[in-house]
């Protein structure tokens, strides 16, 4: 790799995870600061929660969540895959940053913001894109397995689901948790550092 090139790092997310848009504003940040580039990928938490016993609430939520993934995968079939980051940014202001959740507004509003079809709203009531959905849903979850979620991260052959952070580390300590959570995930039969979370996610 030459001295200019920037390190692929892949990302997997559900623009519906809260914990994810955080994950994903901090690789911006490092990507900022480090020779990096980030390459989006969709994957599902409606997916990965087929079959689960969950509460009430939370199988409501996933029923929400297959619009904006589908519309994701009809996105990035009709213009290629780099145009995922920007609808992600659209969408995840909106349903994060700007507390408004899903909704077909929503979902048309990020398409317009980011140059797109607004018809591809289509794609959410639909199972047309499902197949492909799946797809990429597994290439990322197949790296780190069933029992984790969204993001999952993978740099220079090396997964792993998250980090989990709130709110987003920014300048010096983005790179320094970076560099921390690359030396953790590249340790050979290393699997899990966790304590429980006792704040809501922070999007400062």
């Amino acid at each position: 790799m030459s001295e200019n090139e920037r390190v692929p790092v892949d990302f997997w997310f559900d623009p519906m995870c809260p914990w994810a848009w955080i994950t994903s504003r901090w690789i911006h940040e490092v990507a900022a600061l480090r020779p990096i580039e980030p390459r989006w990928h969709v994957m599902s938490l409606a997916v990965l929660n087929e079959g689960r016993e969950v509460p009430a609430q939370y199988a409501e939520a996933m029923e929400k969540a297959w619009g904006p993934v589908r519309v994701a995968i009809a996105a990035e079939q009709k213009y290629g895959p780099q145009i995922l980051g920007t609808l992600y940014t659209e969408l995840g202001v909106r349903i994060h940053e700007q507390g408004r959740g899903v909704s077909d507004e929503v979902v048309v509003e990020a398409l317009e913001a980011s140059g797109l079809d607004p018809a591809l709203i289509d794609a959410a009531r639909g199972e047309e894109y499902d197949e492909a959905l799946r797809a990429s849903h597994k290439v990322g979850i197949d790296k780190v397995g069933q029992d984790v979620g969204t993001p999952v991260i993978e740099v220079e052959g090396v997964a792993f689901f998250g980090p989990v952070v709130t709110p987003t580390p920014r300048g010096e300590d983005a790179v320094r948790l970076w560099d921390g959570v690359r030396l953790v995930a590249g340790t050979p039969g290393f699997f899990e550092l966790k304590r429980s979370r006792d704040v809501s996610p922070s999007f400062e």
